[in-house]
């Protein structure tokens, strides 16, 4: 079986040689990791031009992650990670790139290039460390206090060790020093501010000037001396994040960057548009499922057919199981379902509508906390469990007055298992093929192999029916496809 690394590398371009040498490197990350106190990432490249693969990464255990969960399998955008593109187009490393992670960290960013014996490059070796506490102790910090007047240049030698870093940058650049004056503005900043109608030289401007008061001394002690604000000019959408550096609690300058999200910002509206036109249609298929639900209730009160009355009813609890998945797909808006919470919705309305007065059928539900799968799997298998729980409540629970069903749920890395068992009848046989005429066991079997490409085995226990549905689950995983490319 192919290990989660071989599954990455074999979407990246590396010929087999080379992603063994990947392999080999992926194995000492943990101990790099550890040694330098820094996450530690692998990237490979793809057929897609400014965009790269993690293939491997690693949290160090001697001091804190940068990142809450892992980023393994997406992909690094060069507009994100432009140190990492650079690397690997020009095989040059980058140290010592600082920068502010998502969760308003300073941080470091070293990037090398990893060789093959020909000296191709083909993957980077990355290292972040969270620099936060220990900026005042670093060497590079030593220079900045050299002298106030040249803070600028001081700062920009820190944060790019490479001339060509600088051209990769999106963002707008303005360095201040401990008066809050600008010594330094790259020509993407002056390009920004212009857009937004402040036209004067920024060079030797105070930087209280700017977005109305926002870099004031009062909000960078307020705010722990690290502003990140989204700010809004007519149509133009800014992201504004400023650090300021101080040496023995005393401010000797820093770092403004701008960058301009204007388009991201339009997909995310678009994006909430389509979301909320999603949850609509949902909501409304549900109103349309419940209604019939009732319509059909009315006809089988009028009904005087005990048989028909039980076809009605199979029917309802048919029609409110996908309204039941319509429901949380209305409320959630997304494409991804919790299966186990689902199941359990599902069991109580039919053990509510189905149950004789003087009945006892408990149900338990044996899964993990969630099992989350696509929506077009839950709504196949939630047809196939209700099938199954009306099953065993008509057949093997009839003339019963108590009875157990449990439905066991696991999900593996290659297979999907459901098990629905009974202390009924039993069903009289063992096997992969329906017995009988029963018109949900067949529904079952046709949802199983035709919807799931699963199997289905039906076992008599001799003390009541186990059915087991076990179907294939992409490598990928079903929630992978939702993830978005990695930005970090």
């Amino acid at each position: 079986m192919p290990s989660t690394l071989d599954v990455y590398l074999a979407r990246s371009t590396l010929s087999q040689d080379d992603a063994r040498i990947i392999q080999e490197l992926a194995k000492y990350i943990q101990v790099f990791a550890d040694i330098t106190q820094a996450d530690v990432f692998i990237d490979c490249p793809v057929e897609e031009k400014k965009t790269a693969l993690v293939v491997a990464q690693a949290s160090p255990s001697t001091a804190k992650s940068l990142y809450k969960s892992s980023v393994v399998g997406q992909l690094a955008l060069g507009q994100n990670e432009p140190a990492v593109l650079f690397s690997l187009t020009s095989g040059k490393s980058v140290i010592g790139s600082r920068g502010v992670s998502q969760e308003q960290t300073v941080m470091q960013q070293s990037v090398v290039p990893i060789k093959n014996p020909e000296g191709k490059t083909i993957g980077t070796l990355i290292m972040e460390q969270d620099i936060s506490e220990k900026i005042e102790q670093e060497k590079n910090v030593e220079m900045l206090i050299e002298t106030t007047e040249h803070l600028s240049e001081t700062l920009l030698q820190i944060a790019m060790s490479e001339s060509q870093v600088l051209s990769l940058m999106h963002e707008g650049i303005i360095l201040f020093d401990y008066r809050q004056i600008v010594t330094y503005a790259n020509a993407r900043s002056y390009e920004l501010m212009k857009e937004i109608g402040f036209e004067i030289p920024i060079k030797g401007q105070r930087i209280e000037r700017f977005f109305e008061g926002m870099f004031s001394k009062e909000n960078f002690q307020a705010n722990g001396g690290m502003i990140f604000e989204e700010l809004q000019f007519g149509k133009k959408s800014l992201l504004v994040k400023a650090v300021s550096i101080y040496r023995e609690q005393n401010a000797v300058g820093g770092v403004i960057l701008i960058r301009d999200i204007t388009e991201i910002k339009e997909k995310e509206k678009q994006l909430m548009i389509k979301s909320a036109v999603i949850k609509e249609i949902h909501h409304r298929v549900k109103n349309n499922l419940q209604t019939i639900s009732s319509l059909l209730r009315l006809q089988m009160r009028r009904s005087a057919s005990s048989e028909l009355e039980k076809v009605y009813r199979e029917s309802i609890n048919r029609i409110n199981s996908i309204a039941i998945i319509h429901e949380y797909l209305a409320q959630d808006g997304i494409n991804v379902i919790d299966f186990k919470e689902i199941v359990e919705k599902i069991a109580k309305t039919i053990i509510s509508s189905m149950l004789r007065p003087e009945q006892s059928i408990q149900i338990t539900i044996d899964a993990e906390s969630s099992v989350h799968l696509s929506s077009e799997k839950a709504t196949s298998l939630a047809l196939v469990v209700t099938e199954l729980i009306q099953n065993s409540v008509i057949h093997g629970f009839g003339d019963r007055q108590s009875g157990m069903i449990t439905i066991r749920i696991e999900r593996h890395e290659q297979e999907m298992l459901i098990q629905v068992i009974d202390n009924g009848v039993g069903i009289g046989y063992n096997g992969a093929q329906v017995q009988n005429g029963h018109l949900g066991l067949k529904i079952v079997e046709t949802l199983v192999s035709e919807d799931l490409s699963g199997s289905l085995h039906f076992r008599d226990t001799g003390h009541g029916t186990a059915v087991t549905i076990r179907y294939p689950v992409e490598v990928r995983g079903e929630e992978c496809e939702l993830q978005n490319p990695l930005g970090r």
